[in-house]
Formats: structure tokens, sequence, C-alpha cells
């Protein structure tokens, strides 16, 4: 995990447009980072004193695009849709970093390693991975561009708590997300919480 402060020369604000979507119209932003694409999905407007509600969520093909019970990414992510739309205001920063950061084809390596046994964790391992490659580099300067200071961040993950802080942003308030619970991730779900430390 990488919780190194972002250098804003290497963040560059491309270009935003409206989302018409089941949870109301979004704005999506177009943020490029060291070559890759991220995205922004925002509803209302932000000021600095605003305690803006937020989730930090990394892309998952498998989980939000297909449906997968092997996970709980696309209810996770469908939550928090649900949530900034009932407020009418809030910020989903869609980082692309598929698999914990190892990438597509290797995190279907790794679902070939957990039907043998392993879990995500060892998996990730044994392909020659860190458990968890993902970085949080580019935050401090979406946070910037959004004018966004404070935030109500929806998270289970204390690393996103402490990435977070460290790029100068106040978490005021962390809500649980406690969606998605099914019997094909149970495995998955213990995992999360004994060895990458998730919280309840």
């Amino acid at each position: 995990m990488n919780f190194e402060s972002s250098n804003f020369s290497d963040t560059e604000f491309i270009t935003q447009a409206k989302l018409p979507t089941e949870y109301g119209e979004f704005v999506i932003h177009v943020f490029e980072h060291l070559g890759q694409e991220h995205l922004v999905l925002t509803q209302g407007e932000f000021s600095t004193e605003d305690e803006v509600l937020t989730r930090v969520h990394s892309e998952c093909l498998t989980g939000d695009g297909l449906f997968s019970l092997r996970c709980d990414c696309g209810p996770q992510l469908a939550f928090a849709m649900d949530q900034i739309a009932k407020a009418e205001k809030g910020m989903i920063i869609y980082l692309r970093q598929e698999g914990r950061g190892i990438g597509l084809t290797e995190k279907i390596k790794a679902y070939q390693l957990q039907d043998q046994g392993f879990d995500t964790f060892e998996a990730n391992v044994k392909l020659g991975h860190p458990p968890d490659n993902r970085s949080y580099d580019m935050l401090a300067a979406v946070f910037q561009h959004m004018c966004v200071s404070k935030v109500k961040l929806m998270t289970n993950n204390p690393d996103k708590i402490e990435s977070i802080e460290l790029q100068g942003v106040e978490v005021v308030d962390r809500i649980a997300i406690q969606v998605g619970h099914n019997l094909y991730n149970q495995s998955y779900l213990k995992t999360k919480k004994d060895k990458f430390l998730h919280l309840d």
C-alpha cells in the first residue's frame, strides 16, 4: 500500500459530462494519473467547509460490471451511489486499479488459486504480488480540484482512512458498508477482516 503524498504534476483533470444513472444524474469527471484514466462521480456542489459524503472505490470489472458474487464490490458501489443520491451531494472516486492493483488477468489467476483453497491474500503473494498493490497517490489532486477538505468516508478499510488523512483531507466520519454478503464470498470477507484488517 502506497501512502505517499500526491505529486500534483502527475495528475491532470481532462474533461467532464453529465451521467444519468438509476441513482439520479451524476457528473462524471475524468482525471489522468501517470498515463491511467480514473473517474470521479459527483452530485451537488462542494465548498472547502462541506463534509462531503465520499467513496473511494477501486475498479472491479467482475463485481461492478459482471455482477460476480465472489466479492462485495458491486453492492458497495451501488450502496455508495444510493447514499449520495439520497443526500443529493457526494463523490465517488473510481480508481482504475483492478484486483487490488495487480490487473484483471492476474486477478483471474488469483481466482483460480482461490478455487484451489488459497485465500485472496495468499493468492496474490503466490503470484508474486504484494497482498494489496493499490496506490492512492492521486487523491490529493482530486480533492483539491473538487474543493474538498473534509469527507464522510464510506469504507470498511482503515488504509483508505490513513491515506486520505495523509493527503491533508480530514475524515470527519466513517460510514460502514455492510452489503453484498452471500454464500460465495464468505471466505473472501473473512480474509478482508482477518488479514487486511477491515473494520465492521
